[in-house]
């Protein structure tokens, strides 16, 4: 198997291998198009959002500064809002629902390393997809971890590491990130 066959397969690989990393190029000159563009221009970061972006619903918000890893493994639903200094390393498949808010130096990763030096000096990752669901909030400086998968009408709280799966309808806080107390989905009728 060939080095990008391992990570879109979840096996860990040489994320120096040149495959691998010629994913990147289209990340670091997408986000330096969008970080470009005037916040007060709309249309134009729309449309950077869109190149970026594998798929993007209606009325995508993404704020300076924006890095990302790949761009094209991001799916984001209708209503998106990504404040400031968000980055999403995006190797593997990151999908976000509608009315989702991300908020400031928050970090969404699909990437993970070994415990391992000799892993580690032998440059190996490994990559699992994360997903996040409609109408959920995640507060300033969270970390969301790979392979992770978060439910609908859920809060993360400012400052929250998420490691494990979050269920529908709740707010989670602290490092790690445990269950505060469930919260009504007001959404349905």
């Amino acid at each position: 198997m060939t080095e990008l066959e391992k990570l879109e397969a979840g096996l860990e690989y040489d994320f120096y291998d040149d495959e691998v990393n010629s994913r990147k190029l289209h990340a670091i000159e997408g986000c330096s198009k969008l970080n470009a563009v005037s916040p007060a221009d709309d249309k134009a970061r729309e449309a950077a959002i869109r190149d970026l972006f594998g798929t993007a619903g209606s009325a995508p918000t993404v704020l300076p500064v924006f890095n990302c890893d790949n761009g094209n493994n991001i799916h984001v639903g209708d209503n998106f809002l990504a404040n400031y200094n968000v980055t999403i390393l995006d190797i593997a498949p990151v999908h976000i629902g509608n009315y989702v808010m991300i908020g400031p130096n928050t970090l969404i990763t699909t990437v993970n390393h070994p415990l391992s030096p000799k892993g580690r000096r032998a440059h190996l990752g490994q990559a699992k997809p994360v997903a996040i669901g409609n109408d959920v909030w995640i507060g300033g400086n969270c970390t969301i971890l790979p392979g992770v998968t978060v439910g609908n009408n859920v809060v993360i709280a400012a400052g929250a590491v998420v490691t494990k799966d979050v269920p529908d309808n709740c707010v989670v806080g602290g490092v790690p990130a445990k269950l505060i107390r469930k919260i009504e989905d007001d959404t349905e009728e």
